[in-house]
């Protein structure tokens, strides 16, 4: 297939070649071969050549093919010369239609021809005609015109003369109208007139128009020192003067104190419009489109107008305006920082910089020297960098007042402490979106001043970000009373805390990478590179959460500790009177773990209900400190025995695991308070001797606390474990430990029960 394209490609190029040198001009150099070419370097391609050799050809066609290669040339040359005449006939054909065409034209035109030379000889006298006619009119009109062009020079010179005479009256008329810039351009256009014939002619002319004009000289005086008058009018003023040859050098620094004066009356703290009329078509293009500023607010605008003309006026002043125009921008950007504090929105701050913008573009224009633009680049800088600070520092104080709530008055707030959550999730998440949808607000304004800092403003908000997490994680420190007594630290704040840390961890983190990778990168968050650190966030939250839930545990355990120690401390033991009921201690004691209750079920997700019952427990399926302490012993020596044998049981008994890994869940809060508690409890008891009725009442108390915490204890094998631990604590500092008789003691104990379930009812 490939060798088929190839002939066909080597056919047309031959007969391309062929047509060629057929209507060639010179055939000799298309494909001529040299002439003193030998037959050694002659090849297949010579045939297309003027010096082609037939006989040579065929030898060489003989000595490269075999018998087939030579019927197959024959065949392809008989079907070349085919197509050949083929071509050669329709060139023909061509070339005879357009010498047929061109045929056909000829005659065509030499019949147009014909007649025109006849018209062309008419069309000749007529214009000769003209001529002659206009020659005539010319003679017949010179005189009159030379005439009326003189009457015309004599009225222009009248005219002027009597301008002259009506000076003095005219430039009274402008006194009275207060035309200064009219008079003064009169009495420039005559001055021409009365330097050449002042001294003459128009000798009192010259002297009642210099005397009117003195007026006026003292009249634009008084206007320059007037503080009445506005700034472009004092440079109005000047610059009549200085077209009269006044020396207004002298003016030059009182004009630019009063300038200096009016710059700091300037009143540039209100909002401002850069076009109120129409704002749309305010907007600029970028920054090949600021160089046509729209028009800003008038009291600026006059203010640059004078500088303006003062420059003119005076040119050696142009360092001091340049001064003037700095002060003028640092007060523009000190007026933008003064409504950040305000907390402006977004848009406002767009149109204050825009208005800024304008006035920077329109000074850089009448004053290029002052290179305004880049002073005004290095100010915005500050500005945007500040403006992006006070967006963090409001959130983090709106996210602080939030969690404030929980210490105001929250009467009628069934659950506060989940409101004060749900209120800081929400700020903290519909602020960081806020944030960025400002910052993309300014970021699509089509100005100058913001894109050039576009790439800034977006390391500075992931800048924020990182700075605003950490001083978060400061402020919930303080908040959570890092500094305060446990005791009077809000616990329910702390524990507040520890959940907003673990949602700031586990969901805000990812929202606000989102956020950010649409809003400001226009894609997914990139997270080599930047300033915005989120593996760092999450890990510093991660542990701040559970150092607050830890904080919180300690909060609770240390005020039940309390009451514990106040309860132990207080009686004297060893004169202890029988138990008669449950004490008073159990009560407050159950209604902190179910105020601690009231607040984890608000906060925290319930866990797997794992309850560990005392046969499941890592220790042995008896209680040998305890049951053995339940029997009815009558004496002292077979209590001691019993303590004997209660210290041999623990030699082979396998450790309890008491204080477990904290999860975020209410059953493993509840319980590890309630651990910790117990064994404070423990520790209590063993600093206190007891006769036997003061270690029956620590018996009894026991006894009713093991049934009230069953219901809510996780790992009811731990609370026993520990009930058991306090009893025989109690019995080892007891003089005489006999415990109560099971009768006695399930009788008591049932007597509380049903005193505290009619309580309840009452209660409710």
């Amino acid at each position: 297939m490939a060798a088929d394209d190839v002939s066909v490609d080597d056919k047309v190029k031959r007969t391309r070649d062929l047509l060629s040198s057929f209507y060639s001009q010179d055939a000799s150099q298309i494909h001529s071969a040299p002439a003193n070419s030998t037959s050694r370097f002659a090849t297949l391609d010579t045939i297309n050549t003027t010096s082609f050799d037939a006989d040579q050809y065929m030898n060489l066609l003989v000595h490269k093919s075999n018998l087939e290669g030579l019927l197959q040339r024959h065949v392809e040359m008989a079907a070349e010369i085919k197509n050949l005449d083929t071509d050669l006939q329709m060139l023909v054909y061509e070339n005879y239609n357009k010498f047929i065409s061109a045929t056909d034209t000829i005659k065509r035109m030499k019949n147009n021809i014909v007649g025109m030379e006849v018209n062309m000889e008419q069309l000749l006298d007529k214009i000769m005609s003209v001529q002659s006619k206009s020659d005539g009119v010319n003679t017949l009109l010179f005189e009159k015109r030379e005439h009326i062009e003189k009457l015309h020079r004599t009225r222009n010179l009248l005219r002027k003369v009597q301008f002259i005479y009506d000076l003095p009256t005219t430039l009274q008329k402008c006194i009275k109208s207060e035309a200064y810039s009219d008079a003064v351009r009169f009495y420039t256009g005559a001055m021409p007139i009365f330097k050449a014939y002042g001294d003459s002619s128009f000798k009192d002319c010259k002297k009642a128009s210099e005397e009117v004009m003195s007026v006026i000289i003292n009249k634009l005086e008084d206007k320059v020192s007037s503080d009445s008058e506005s700034i472009q009018a004092r440079a109005e003023a000047v610059m009549l003067l200085k077209q009269l040859d006044f020396p207004v050098e002298k003016l030059e620094s009182k004009l630019l104190e009063k300038l200096e004066q009016f710059l700091e009356e300037l009143d540039l703290s209100k909002d401002t419009s850069v076009d109120s009329a129409n704002p749309h078509e305010s907007v600029n293009e970028g920054i090949e489109s600021d160089s046509i500023p729209p028009r800003p607010e008038v009291p600026t605008r006059e203010f640059v107008e004078a500088v303006h003309a003062y420059h003119v006026i005076f040119p050696d002043s142009e360092q001091h305006l340049v001064k003037l125009m700095h002060d003028l921008t640092t007060r523009h950007f000190e007026a933008a920082k003064q409504q950040i504090q305000e907390q402006v929105s977004s848009a406002k701050l767009s149109n204050r910089l825009r208005f800024i913008w304008t006035d920077v573009l329109l000074i850089d224009e009448v004053l290029p020297e002052a290179g305004l633009q880049d002073f005004a680049f290095e100010a915005a800088r500050d500005v945007l960098k500040q403006y992006v600070t006070s967006l963090f520092s409001y959130l983090l104080h709106e996210i602080s007042d939030a969690l404030l709530q929980i210490q105001k008055d929250n009467i009628g707030e069934e659950y506060p402490l989940r409101a004060a959550l749900e209120a800081s999730k929400n700020v903290l998440i519909q602020g960081s979106t806020k944030i960025l949808s400002d910052i993309r607000y300014l970021l699509d304004e089509d100005l100058g001043l913001i894109l050039k800092l576009r790439g800034m403003i977006i390391g500075w908000v992931q800048e924020g970000f990182q700075t605003f997490f950490k001083q978060l994680n400061g402020q919930l420190l303080l908040l959570s009373g890092k500094n305060v007594p446990t005791d009077k630290a809000p616990s329910g704040l702390v524990l507040v805390i520890s959940q907003l840390s673990m949602f700031i961890e586990r969901d805000a983190i990812s929202r606000i990478i989102e956020e950010i990778g649409s809003s400001l990168l226009g894609g997914s968050y990139d997270y080599g590179g930047s300033a915005f650190v989120p593996a760092e966030i999450r890990h510093t939250y991660r542990s701040a959460g559970e150092k607050f839930l830890q904080r919180y545990i300690s909060m609770r355990t240390q005020r039940i500790s309390v009451l514990l120690r106040k309860r132990l401390t207080t009686p004297n033991w060893i004169k202890h009177k029988e138990p008669r009921e449950v004490h008073m201690f159990v009560d407050l004691f159950l209604q902190e773990l179910g105020a601690v209750g009231s607040e984890v079920k608000q906060i925290l997700p319930q866990g797997l209900t794992r309850r560990h019952s005392r046969t499941e427990s890592n220790g042995s399926t008896s209680s040998s400190r305890s049951n053995p302490l339940r029997d009815n012993r009558s004496n002292t020596n077979r209590a001691r025995s019993q303590l004997l044998e209660t210290h041999l049981a623990k030699l082979f008994k396998q450790k309890m695991e008491i204080f477990t890994k904290v999860e975020h869940t209410q059953e493993s809060v509840v319980m590890t308070i309630v651990k910790r508690c117990l064994k404070s409890l423990q520790e209590f008891v063993r600093l206190h001797t007891f006769n036997r009725s003061g270690f029956q009442q620590i018996q009894l108390d026991m006894q009713y606390l093991r049934i009230t915490l069953k219901d809510n204890a996780e790992d009811e094998a731990a609370v026993e474990f520990l009930l058991d631990e306090v009893i025989v604590a109690a019995a080892e500092r007891c003089v005489d430990p006999s415990p109560l008789e099971p009768a006695i003691l399930d009788r008591i104990v049932q007597a509380k029960l049903a005193k505290t379930m009619d309580q309840e009812p009452a209660t409710s």
